[in-house]
């Protein structure tokens, strides 16, 4: 190829596109011509990227003409259709949905982990992992390199923002209506307060936690937990890795933030993890709890490294640790490890 690979944004005009256009402004210029694709009601819209104006072309089969690479930032059913659309057309495409994360022609790619699985896309197509697998996976990639990883057990604190607009909307309704209002007396009045604007979420998400994120599956877990053990299984390379996960939705805009508990092959140092941690590739270690010194989502959000601390070897376990992690979920979580990947796949054409 000559020249600088051409690169199409599919769903340009989403959360995650508006992110992902900031995202190439800032990063290395490695694109030629940057085409804009969305759906055909936002065909003509003119978005900035890289300090210019593009218009928006519709979602069709001619909009892949010519195009090297592309990234989709779609609803799950849009990739279904048209990512196989683009790879026919020669196109490699960089899936950010769930429509082909678990495939085994797909490679499901977290460039700090496993960089090297990208040239292997029989499909023509990458995955990117789910924002909240993302939220965690660097880091304990770091330390699954050194220590060997055998168990992992997660929870999840994850931010409205993972379930969309209509999260961040519901969020910042339930607030105004909960504003002023004596709470926390009895049971039952947040939601008397909310009424029935819960939006995509099963309960009232202001002043509450809420412990159930996706949709239900066999015994009890949910789509998003499963997706958390899939995902960690097939990027780390460790299919019968032993994974529990419980998910749970936080009245937090942008940023999801996790607790880890990990059990690797032989015993593990705090010193040693935190050495490891802080020379990380895309990893923040702040942890000095004795300072007030540890990760929150106030501090992660519009950033692009996982921020990591509470640093500890488990107590009457000297092979396990627990960690606490924080990642912005619009950012590294989805366009960012996206843009990432198709970089991987920009200097492999080159």
């Amino acid at each position: 190829m000559k020249g600088r690979p051409t690169l199409a944004v599919v769903g340009a005009t989403g959360a995650v596109g508006a992110v992902m256009l900031q995202i190439l402004s800032q990063r290395a210029d490695v694109w030629g011509e940057i085409r804009l694709i969305a759906s055909p009601r936002s065909a003509g819209r003119k978005l900035s990227v890289r300090g210019e104006e593009v218009e928006v072309a519709a979602l069709d089969e001619a909009a892949f003409d010519g195009v090297d690479v592309a990234m989709f930032d779609v609803p799950d059913d849009v990739s279904a259709r048209w990512a196989p659309v683009a790879a026919a057309k020669g196109v490699v495409v960089v899936d950010n949905s769930a429509a082909f994360r678990m495939d085994p022609d797909v490679p499901l790619v977290v460039p700090e982990v496993n960089a090297h699985t990208v040239r292997n896309r029989p499909r023509g197509i990458v995955a990117n992992p789910n924002c909240t697998t993302l939220s965690m996976i660097v880091a304990l990639g770091a330390l699954h390199a050194e220590y060997g990883l055998r168990e992992l057990v997660v929870s999840s604190y994850q931010a409205v923002s993972g379930s969309g607009r209509a999260g961040i909307d519901t969020l910042r309704e339930q607030l105004s209506l909960v504003a002023g209002t004596e709470l926390g007396t009895g049971p039952g009045d947040v939601r008397r307060a909310v009424g029935d604007r819960t939006g995509p979420f099963p309960e009232p998400v202001a002043l509450n936690v809420v412990p159930w994120a996706g949709s239900l599956r066999e015994d009890g877990w949910s789509s998003e937990e499963m997706t958390v053990r899939d995902e960690s299984r097939k990027i780390l390379g460790l299919p019968q890795l032993p994974v529990a996960v419980t998910c749970v939705r936080v009245p937090v805009v942008t940023t999801h933030s996790m607790t880890v508990h990990a059990r690797f092959q032989g015993e593990v140092t705090v010193d040693g993890a935190q050495e490891i941690l802080a020379t990380a590739p895309g990893v923040v270690l702040f942890d000095n709890p004795a300072a007030g010194e540890f990760p929150t989502p106030a501090d992660a959000v519009g950033t692009d490294p996982t921020w990591v601390g509470r640093v500890r070897r488990t107590l009457d376990d000297p092979t396990a640790l627990e960690l606490f992690v924080c990642g912005d979920n619009l950012r590294k979580g989805a366009a960012l490890n996206t843009a990432q990947i198709a970089e991987l796949v920009a200097e492999e054409l080159a």
